[in-house]
């Protein structure tokens, strides 16, 4: 089947690049294959030209005819991989879990989840005025809905 060939050379190409990873793939009816990939240390134009370029001239289009598009998970996609939260961790995410929005700082990932922190304003226990409290939380990934990383200018 074309989708099976496409995931063999997909699978090929990201051996060869350790540091890339797949984030989303598809193939549309029309055999339109689209492809998103992160990594490591970011995604540069060249590491998507590589990807197309290893699966497009493994393919014969006198057989087969299909259009590619291979981008990286923009800065505002949503974090889906446990790579994604690795490369992510210092950096303040805005969670949707299935009962509440947090922001925090990404401090840990763990298999199971991940540990994020951030500082709030409370009364104090005794007198007037409010206290700097710094919090922290464990957050399975079965309670994640989405996750995305907060760009601050």
């Amino acid at each position: 089947m074309f989708a099976d060939t496409i995931l063999e050379l997909l699978d090929k190409a990201l051996q060869e690049r350790k540091d890339l990873f797949l984030i989303d793939f598809s193939v549309a009816a029309d055999n339109a294959i689209k492809i998103v990939i992160d990594g490591d240390k970011g995604v540069l134009v060249e590491d998507c030209v590589f990807i197309s370029r290893t699966i497009e001239h493994n393919l014969d289009r006198e057989t087969e005819d299909f259009s590619l598009e291979v981008t990286s998970a923009g800065a505002t996609s949503p974090l889906v991989n446990n790579r994604q939260y690795k490369k992510n961790s210092g950096r303040t995410l805005k969670i949707v879990t299935h009962n509440q929005t947090l922001e925090g700082k990404l401090t840990n990932v763990k298999p199971e989840g991940i540990e994020i922190e951030w500082k709030t304003r409370e009364p104090k226990p005794i007198g007037k005025g409010k206290v700097t409290v710094k919090k922290q939380m464990f957050i399975p990934f079965s309670d994640i809905q989405e996750a995305k990383v907060l760009i601050k200018f």
